[in-house]
């Protein structure tokens, strides 16, 4: 089977970069695995500081990718919720040790032996892949291939972040950048009657935002239009942490989304902390959290934007998200 791997993390240069195509036997199922044909896979932030080295590889040559759709082709032993010939999704979250004090109280996201898809396992990127049986997802209906690949880590973690910022019913909710991540997880909050006010570099971003229903658009440094109840930062970007908790209300709480961020510059007590607001990371998800994230989307008919790419071209889609050239969520046209 043909899969990308990153053979040496750095930077997306005009001469190419970190990604290789290269071929691989198709692995097989072990016990309570699934082999899954991929069909589509997402293209996610996380992927791309994988291969720039920002998340240094867990093994040599891994395969990225975490929002995997596809079909199950063969099952190994001991496996209970799909078979062969079921359509699937794999997201992040790959295995938790089911025993440790976080999953034990239903924080499975924190658990210290977790893996991840695409990181600790071989990911998508890939013809094939093999995933747990237990942490594979069943698809909500009404969605093509291209549109559930970025509900699988991008809706997922958008919803988590929202659940972490504590937004109150009918409040006021900012957003720092708006790719796939936050597409998404606006439209959630807006459902939810949520008043949402964007904040990023690109205009094409801008203008998806006020298209999907957000109040305001501007650029990542521009102060906000009223006091926000809560805020959510996905850009990877330290220095618009104080800017998001100086637009917070009394109270507010203000969630740091992704998985890497460059580095906080020194925060003014009085101005951006105190009045009890409040600064909170986001670690992975819980099963539960896609669950939920899964149904929720369906109900609400969220509007996904994509642009795909061809397998060949895993390198360019990555180059892309780089120099943000991507407008809502990027997904490899595998099989």
């Amino acid at each position: 089977m043909r899969a990308w791997v990153v053979h040496e993390p750095g930077p997306f240069l005009d001469t190419g970069g970190p990604l290789g195509l290269t071929e691989r036997e198709i692995p097989a199922p072990g016990p309570g695995q699934l082999l899954i044909r991929v069909a589509r896979c997402g293209v996610c932030r996380t992927d791309l500081h994988l291969a720039e080295g920002d998340l240094p590889p867990k093994r040599p040559d891994v395969t990225p990718g975490h929002e995997v759709v596809g079909e199950v082709v063969a099952a190994g032993p001991g496996t209970t919720r799909f078979a062969p010939g079921d359509r699937v999704g794999v997201a992040w979250l790959a295995g938790t040790d089911g025993a440790c004090r976080f999953c034990r109280r239903g924080e499975e996201n924190l658990c210290p032996n977790s893996l991840y898809t695409g990181w600790d396992t071989e990911g998508g990127y890939a013809e094939y892949l093999v995933a747990a049986d237990s942490y594979v997802h069943p698809l909500p209906r009404g969605f093509s291939d291209a549109e559930l690949a970025p509900l699988l880590c991008a809706g997922i973690i958008g919803y988590r972040a929202l659940l972490r910022a504590e937004l109150p019913p009918g409040g006021t909710l900012g957003v720092w950048g708006f790719g796939g991540s936050a597409h998404l997880a606006s439209q959630v909050a807006m459902a939810q009657g949520a008043t949402v006010h964007v904040f990023t570099r690109a205009q094409a971003a801008r203008d998806l935002a006020i298209e999907l229903g957000a109040a305001s658009a501007q650029d990542s440094f521009d102060p906000a239009p009223e006091p926000l109840d809560s805020a959510i930062i996905f850009a990877p970007v330290g220095d618009v942490v104080p800017t998001a908790l100086r637009a917070l209300d009394r109270g507010g709480t203000c969630a740091i989304a992704g998985i890497y961020l460059t580095d906080l510059p020194s925060l003014n007590y009085e101005r951006e902390l105190f009045q009890e607001r409040n600064l909170r990371s986001v670690t992975s998800n819980t099963r539960g959290d896609a669950e939920e994230f899964l149904r929720l989307a369906a109900r609400l008919r969220l509007r996904v934007a994509v642009r795909t790419y061809p397998f060949e071209s895993a390198d360019q889609a990555l180059a892309d998200l780089a120099a943000d050239r991507v407008t809502g969520a990027a997904v490899l046209e595998v099989s």
